[in-house]
């Protein structure tokens, strides 16, 4: 392994006979940051973790991991290579992006409709992009972002220089429950009940890399909260979606159903979001100590922005990044969503190859602090990359989506998901 992908594997609990080998495709996610790095070590530990637990359940020695960095480069832009039924997916709303401020800028995430009209709300400007910038032109960027924080709403003031904050990468505890044997199986999640409470990309990667895997993905999704379709479209690929209002006795009842009979859980709400609902990760570790649960946090855990909202482009424009990279602020791809989700899918791999439960913890900000910090750059090797090459047609209720094929890869691995995604909330709250 390279330093990265060891660090990360490391990390992971990983030994060192665990080996990763790369093939290369140029100099792709190009940037001023180690981005190629960070994208191609994320997916690197998640192959491994997916070839040992194949090895545990196949009873068999552990397959060769290669992964092909054209593959990783065309799933970390996924959203850009989508075409739902012939047509690309829909990119960043009008009112995301940034805008220069009476001292600096800020950075507005307003894709979801409720998003968009908290910003509106705060800054009491209508939906129009020119009273929006002639507004935030005249004020602070650190008072716009309370204003629309106090609100609901999202936008952060792009911060001039990297942040020396250091935040962890990835933090697991485990518990001393005896785990439930997984039967044998091919595959190495193959018949692994995912309960997915995650939106937008990080979570939805790491469960969509886990339903490619063979496990039984099951995302759910307040009705009070419509996702985007063509997100759900790229990241729902391999898993089943149900609408579930944990407000609502019936449906509380059947989303414990559910709970009763989970291997993994994995929340991708601010820290707390849950706990009314008793699905704090020490509620849900009481009721079943044999679990797995990955928790997912856009600012990380602790500090006084822990349970704020936030995207990766947020992160980016709040931890320096934007800054740093410069010529437009902003990564080839939004990589600390997507390598956060592979990672994440790594660790719940381990989790369930190993005795016991587990809670892991991840964030985008995590991720920002080991590539300004701690992640090396090295250099690109030959080669191209045509992202056609890998790139799949998968049927769908949408239409035929075109869409990235998946990176994470072992020798024997499955060349792609079983189907395509459901329609949102289309679902019975059922296990298969």
């Amino acid at each position: 392994m390279d330093h990265a992908t060891a660090s990360l594997w490391t990390a992971l609990g990983g030994g060192p006979e665990d080996g990763v080998e790369y093939r290369g495709a140029g100099d792709v996610l190009p940037a001023r940051l180690p981005v190629r790095d960070l994208a191609r070590a994320t997916v690197g530990a998640c192959s491994p973790a997916a070839a040992r637990l194949r090895a545990v359940r196949a009873d068999v020695p552990v397959p060769p991991v290669v992964v092909d960095e054209g593959a990783v480069a065309t799933a970390f832009t996924s959203e850009r290579h989508l075409r739902v039924d012939g047509r690309p997916g829909t990119s960043f709303a009008p009112l995301s992006g940034f805008w220069r401020t009476a001292d600096g800028w800020v950075r507005t995430h307003a894709n979801y409709p409720h998003h968009r009209d908290r910003l509106l709300r705060a800054l009491g400007v209508p939906d129009d992009r020119d009273a929006l910038a002639g507004e935030l032109a005249g004020r602070a960027a650190v008072d716009v972002q309370e204003a629309v924080y106090a609100a609901g709403g999202l936008a952060v003031a792009v911060r001039a220089d990297p942040d020396p904050t250091r935040r962890p990468l990835v933090e697991t505890r485990r518990t001393t429950a005896d785990r439930r044997d997984l039967p044998p199986a091919d595959l190495p999640a193959a018949g692994v009940r995912v309960l997915d409470l995650t939106r937008v990309i990080a979570g939805p990667v790491a469960t969509r890399a886990l339903a490619f895997l063979g496990a039984d993905v099951l995302r759910v999704d307040s009705p009070r909260l419509p996702e985007e379709p063509d997100a759900h479209a790229d990241t729902g690929t391999g898993k089943r979606s149900t609408l579930l209002d944990l407000d609502d006795p019936r449906d509380r009842r059947a989303f414990d159903d559910l709970l009763d009979r989970a291997d993994v859980v994995v929340t991708g709400y601010r820290p707390g979001a849950l706990d009314r609902y008793g699905l704090a990760p020490d509620a849900l570790l009481a009721r079943r100590p044999d679990l797995v649960v990955a928790q997912l946090s856009a600012w990380g855990y602790e500090g006084e922005w822990a349970a704020r909202r936030g995207f990766d482009s947020l992160v980016q424009a709040a931890t320096g990044i934007a800054a740093v990279e410069g010529d437009g602020g902003a990564l080839p791809a939004q990589a600390l969503d997507h390598g956060t989700g592979y990672l994440l899918a790594a660790a719940v791999l381990r989790g369930l190859a190993e005795p016991g439960g587990r809670h892991v913890r991840l964030s985008p900000a995590g991720t920002a602090s080991w590539l300004l910090h701690d992640l090396r750059a090295t250099a690109a090797p030959e080669g191209s990359h045509d992202p056609e090459r890998w790139l799949t047609t998968t049927p769908s209720p949408y239409g035929p989506l075109r869409h990235a094929a998946p990176p994470v890869h072992y020798a024997g691995a499955p060349a792609g998901w079983e189907r395509g995604p459901t329609r949102w909330g289309s679902d019975a709250p059922t296990w298969r």
